[in-house]
């Protein structure tokens, strides 16, 4: 992939370092000059990998997030990376409603909301290995 900047940041699976990753992935989006709009579709679609990352790969339990974030042209691609226990059936899981935590309030809309606000999705996951969440976002320029 080419790209003329690129980001890598390394965090414990910690919910308090959600909402830092979103801030740093839209600062760094800040240099393409997206709309506040743009910028909003970002952090949720951040927040929610995130929080997959938590909940699902490491299961609540401590490990390492990795982030990483591309640009390139007029667009942001987004890597969020766990080394957790990945997914078994990644085409059930982006089902809406789909969850593996049927005894917690899920609503299994993670990957929905991240293909709602972001214009590409895509799931790598090897079981007992982790999973890696791209996305991209276009960004307009402004005249």
């Amino acid at each position: 992939m080419e790209y003329t900047n690129m980001m890598e940041l390394k965090f414990l699976s910690k919910s308090q370092n959600e909402s830092f990753a979103r801030t740093v992935v839209a600062a760094f989006a800040a240099q393409l000059d997206p709309t506040i709009e743009e910028i909003a579709d970002i952090k949720t679609a951040v927040s929610e990998a995130v929080t997959n990352c938590i909940i699902h790969g490491y299961e609540n339990k401590i490990g390492i997030i990795t982030l990483k974030a591309f640009i390139s042209d007029h667009k942001i691609i987004i890597e969020v990376i766990d080394e957790g226990k990945g997914i078994e059936d990644v085409e059930k899981a982006m089902q809406p409603l789909f969850t593996s935590k049927l005894e917690e309030e899920r609503a299994g809309m993670g990957f929905t909301v991240m293909q709602t606000f972001m214009d590409e999705l895509e799931v790598e996951s090897t079981p007992g290995k982790g999973t890696i969440v791209r996305m991209t976002k276009y960004i307009r320029p402004n005249k």
